[in-house]
């Protein structure tokens, strides 16, 4: 019975792709606060969600684990290193290392410390190439997992995420579906029931001709990839001027979930 949760990360964490009717972002971090607070009286959970979008490994040690690591909580989720990993010329060992020095730190501190694996980009345009450096930076993850006894929220093996459909038009962060699904997941880490099957298949779609998939990989090169790319070569990342949710009301969070649909 998990009375206290705090959400360490990046993009993934904060949400991004799921948006709430005020334009801010819920996300699973949020939704998946809202599964363990239904497991509490009323009142008796509390929730931070300290991530922020854009941010490589040593900046989250760095601005997020003080505040984790000071509110102690029964448990923490620390997803971090994939905006690393994707920038040429990482090593994933590297990182890896310092991903564990943080994962001693928090496990230190915190009941329990839920880390993530990133996700299977086969499918995805640019990041399908740097496949194999994921896939190595997971075993790492999951290694270190095993070492300091850490539940693994594997997003690679959730294959239904793979749909196009779990996507923003970004096709770099999830849908509210997307976000929903892997909320779900996390629930079944900590062997929690959930309400609904994050593996449970999608509705079929009809079948897209070449023109039409061409044209929606034009717009999303010059709306999405295009801009992305200019950010990196100015040294500028989206979570630049950008404050994190911190403490946040599961009531509240429902609320704007149910609005939002």
């Amino acid at each position: 019975m998990i009375g206290s949760y705090v959400a360490v990360g990046d993009s993934f964490t904060e949400g991004v792709g799921d948006p709430g009717p005020d334009g801010a972002f819920v996300g699973w971090a949020d939704r998946f606060a809202v599964l363990l607070a239904d497991r509490r009286p009323e009142g008796d959970f509390s929730y931070t969600n300290l991530a922020v979008r854009g941010k490589l490994l040593d900046q989250i040690v760095a601005d997020q684990l003080p505040g984790a690591l000071e509110l102690a909580p029964d448990l923490v989720s620390f997803c971090a290193g994939g905006n690393d990993i994707i920038r040429p010329g990482t090593d994933p060992d590297e990182v890896a290392e310092r991903f564990e020095r943080a994962v001693a730190r928090l496990t230190e501190a915190v009941g329990t410390v839920m880390v993530t694996t990133g996700f299977d980009t086969r499918g995805v345009p640019v990041l399908k190439h740097l496949r194999g450096k994921i896939a190595t930076y997971n075993l790492h993850v999951r290694s270190i997992a095993d070492r300091y006894g850490c539940p693994v929220l594997d997003l690679w093996s959730l294959k239904t995420v793979q749909d196009r459909r779990a996507w923003d038009d970004d096709r770099l962060h999830l849908s509210p579906e997307g976000h929903t699904r892997v909320a779900l997941r996390a629930g079944q880490v900590l062997g929690m029931e959930v309400p609904a099957d994050p593996d449970q298949p999608w509705p079929p779609l009809p079948p897209r001709g070449t023109l039409e998939v061409r044209r929606d990989d034009v717009h999303w090169a010059r709306e999405y990839l295009v801009p992305w790319i200019g950010r990196r070569l100015r040294g500028e990342s989206s979570g630049d001027h950008v404050t994190a949710k911190g403490s946040l009301s599961p009531d509240d969070i429902k609320m704007r979930i149910e609005s939002a649909v």
